[in-house]
């Protein structure tokens, strides 16, 4: 049964910074990527990041380049969003999600399993 569980979301203020991580279980085969995502209020579910599954390629959305670093810990089967200048736009549900496969993506229907979501909330 495979979980994704994430962490590390809050209350923070703009300008300040955030790591969400994601901790993964029964992703028992060796090449999975991963990525993350999110939902603001009254959007649609958008791209943020993604991983291969070495950590050797990223993936970022042009509204987080710069700002978000996604790194990965394959020994601790974690997943990490370090999210800094946040704005209040990054105001959303951030979701962790895990494909099986060598290659970074920013679809979300390339991805097999998902988390429960974490909030992250930015006051200006």
């Amino acid at each position: 049964q495979v979980q994704l569980v994430e962490s590390g979301g809050g209350l923070v203020q703009a300008g300040n910074s955030l790591r969400l991580s994601c901790a993964t279980s029964g992703l028992t085969r060796s090449a999975y990527s991963m990525g993350w995502f999110r939902q603001a209020p009254g959007k649609e579910r958008e791209f943020v990041a993604a991983i291969d599954w070495r950590g050797s390629s990223t993936s970022y959305a042009d509204s987080v380049k710069g700002r978000f670093i996604i790194s990965r810990d394959n020994a601790k089967n974690t997943v990490y969003l370090q999210m800094n200048s946040l704005k209040p736009e990054d105001t959303a549900v951030y979701y962790c999600a895990g494909r099986f496969g060598f290659t970074v993506s920013g679809r979300e229907k390339d991805y097999n399993y998902w988390g429960q979501g974490t909030q992250v909330t930015v006051s200006s």
